[in-house]
């Protein structure tokens, strides 16, 4: 167990520790000289009869120092909050006990120091004042006990009733399921002689051993654990909830900082953006608006950051929105994380949340669909978060990125029947209520689509995707396109995608037709050949050339540049690979120009030919330019 002290510069909190465990927390000789803390102090206390050992968490008092008790009480367990009986409530009290309830620490105590220096009836007010500060906040029903370190007075009674939530602690501690991976919030890194670079921390969850390779966040640089000290002994294995210091192999200790994150490489992530449940604290005078410029705290982290409101227009005191917090530079996070804002300059605790999403986008962040998204991150469990978020996603979800995100080391099981794609080390999935909406969305669109282009034989599949989901990502849209053709609701042939019934057959004069316009096709290279003049060639009868072509084209098997303007599938093919290779030669990009020259043919057959091929999805005109789209497979297959 870990308890952390807070309260009011000189209100006893170093002393106090010192009285409860024998050790003198202030370890500086700034510390000594001033005889006020500057820095996080620790100390420990073993529990009688039961090998448990409580960690101290001294942290400073002082209104400048507030960032710094931020960083040590983020892991604490249970809250030790002073106040001197010879002089009440003061700023730092009211700031230190919104930073408690902000952090969420719903077990704790309140101790009134100094009880050797007023009289009864001054200890009766202060406890009054202080249970009437309490009120609305998460240690409302502390109990507040009178202590004297310097004549012992209510010290054993302290140290035994931390004793007791020890014990109960380590009695009520049910294994998580699924398994939460290893992460310790950085507040401090050193050198030892003959050891190397050293961490301390509080580990928030997980379990380490010696000879571990773990991630830095957000460096992502891996380090391997050489040697371990959790409650100040060598051990081969810590676990949350201790105070652990961390002896790694590989890394400088220039390269680590407080604020860092050493986690298990598994759920390693860096954000600068995510989305939290926010409450702007009772005590503030004004409401939070979106825009608002923050000094953001999540763990041992402190970071300049802006305030996105997404469910409302402001926030007013004692009120809770969905909020999206952007940070100037990146940090670690995962869901249901501890987050506290502190106003721009530092002067002030505002307001608290908790982590939903820390891969947050920066578009569509407050469209109807992201905020039930978000409300179905707010589930109890795991499993319920998993179930309901897939339920609602349209665009499917990257399981390994939900179990990074939500800090678990193993994905959990995907809900039934949904559809699923393993693309490198994404697992992709797509739950079947989200399915059933895709596929009928796909044939409404498809239909549109025939509908508007009754020659060509259908959209390319990567046309498709941005007509129909453009937000997918790739591997699941293969995979929803390959499922929609085995239940029949459309087919593919090479890149296209059409409905069944779209699908065209020709008649035995329409087959001879086509024999014998095919070489006369071919021959006419890149300049195409139109209609009219195919008929003359082939000697058919105008009508019925027309149709047959019109019908080829339906096919896939002859490409229509512009109306009565055919080309051979050989021949298009040819024209989008120097498509390709002069765009790959130029940052994916060419001109009309660079076309022209490379074909030998005129400006207008050749902007002809680039216009349709920003029609079917091989390019995309921006101004002057036409852009190759990455996406796009057309023509690919026989490159």
């Amino acid at each position: 167990m870990i308890v952390g002290t807070a309260g009011h510069i000189d209100h006893g909190k170093s002393t106090l520790v010192r009285a409860l465990t024998g050790v003198d927390t202030d370890r500086l000789p700034e510390e000594k000289k001033r005889g006020i803390s500057i820095e996080l102090g620790y100390a420990f206390l073993d529990v009688p009869e039961s090998g448990e050992r409580i960690g101290f968490v001294d942290v400073p008092g002082h209104e400048r120092l507030v960032h710094t008790m931020l960083a040590g009480a983020s892991g604490i367990d249970f809250a030790l909050l002073l106040v001197a009986a010879d002089d009440g409530v003061m700023p730092q009290t009211r700031e230190h006990l919104a930073v408690l309830s902000l952090l969420g620490k719903e077990r704790g105590a309140v101790v009134l120091t100094k009880a050797d220096r007023v009289d009864a009836a001054q200890l009766d007010a202060v406890e009054l004042e202080v249970r009437q500060l309490l009120q609305g906040s998460t240690l409302a029903q502390a109990l507040i006990v009178r202590v004297s370190a310097q004549t012992g007075q209510g010290v054993d009674a302290l140290r035994e009733l931390l004793w007791q939530e020890a014990r109960f602690r380590a009695a009520d501690q049910v294994p998580v399921q699924p398994a939460l991976a290893f992460r310790l919030a950085i507040d401090r890194s050193f050198t030892l002689g003959g050891t190397g670079t050293v961490v301390t921390g509080t580990i928030h969850h997980g379990s380490v051993r010696v000879g571990d390779t773990l991630s830095l966040v957000p460096s992502m640089k891996q380090v391997r654990v050489r040697s371990l000290h959790a409650q100040n002994q060598p051990v081969q294995q810590a676990q949350a909830g201790q105070r652990c210091a961390v002896a790694l192999a590989g890394i400088d200790k220039d390269a680590v900082h407080r604020g860092d994150w050493l986690v298990d490489s598994a759920v390693a992530l860096a954000t600068d953006r995510f989305d939290v449940t926010l409450t702007l604290w009772k005590d503030e005078e004004k409401p939070l608006r979106s825009g608002a410029r923050v000094q953001v705290h999540l763990g041992a982290a402190s970071v300049p950051g802006t305030v996105a409101l997404l469910d409302a227009e402001q926030l007013p005191p004692g009120g809770a929105a969905k909020a999206q917090i952007i940070t100037r530079t990146p940090l670690g996070a995962w869901h249901g994380d501890r987050v506290v804002l502190r106003d721009a300059s530092a002067t002030r605790t505002m307001a608290g949340g908790q982590v939903l999403d820390p891969r947050a986008p920066v578009r569509y962040r407050r469209t109807p669909q992201r905020l039930a998204l978000l409300a179905a991150l707010q589930q109890p469990s795991v499993t319920a978060r998993l179930s309901e978020y897939s339920e609602i996603n349209p665009n499917g979800m990257d399981l390994r990125n939900f179990s990074r995100s939500q800090g678990i080391l193993q994905a959990p099981t995907r809900p039934e029947d949904a559809l699923e794609r393993r693309d490198g080390d994404a697992h992709w999935i797509l739950a079947a209520t989200p399915l059933k909406a895709v596929l009928a969305h796909l044939a409404t669109v498809l239909a549109s689509y025939h509908e508007q282009h009754p020659d060509e034989l259908g959209p390319v599949n990567s046309r498709l995707r941005r007509l129909a989901q453009p937000r997918m990502p790739e591997a699941l849209w293969q995979a929803v396109l390959e499922h929609a053709e085995q239940q029949g609701i459309l087919q593919l042939k090479g890149p296209f995608v059409h409905l069944p019934e779209h699908g065209v057959r020709l008649s035995a004069t329409e087959e001879r037709v086509a024999q014998k316009a095919l070489p006369h096709l071919l021959q006419s290279g890149a300049e195409g050949a139109w209609a009219r003049d195919l008929a003359k060639l082939t000697a058919e009868p105008e009508p019925l050339l027309r149709a047959t072509l019109a019908r080829l084209a339906c096919r896939g098997e002859l490409h229509q540049v512009v109306k009565d303007l055919y080309y051979a599938g050989e021949i298009m093919r040819d024209l989008a690979h120097t498509v390709r290779r002069l765009a790959e030669a130029q940052d994916g990009q060419l001109q009309a120009a660079d076309f022209r020259d490379a074909t030998g043919l005129g400006r207008k057959r050749a902007i002809q030919i680039l216009e349709y091929f920003d029609r079917i999805g091989l390019l995309r005109r921006v101004g002057d330019v036409h852009k190759l789209r990455t996406d796009c497979s057309l023509f690919q297959e026989s490159a």
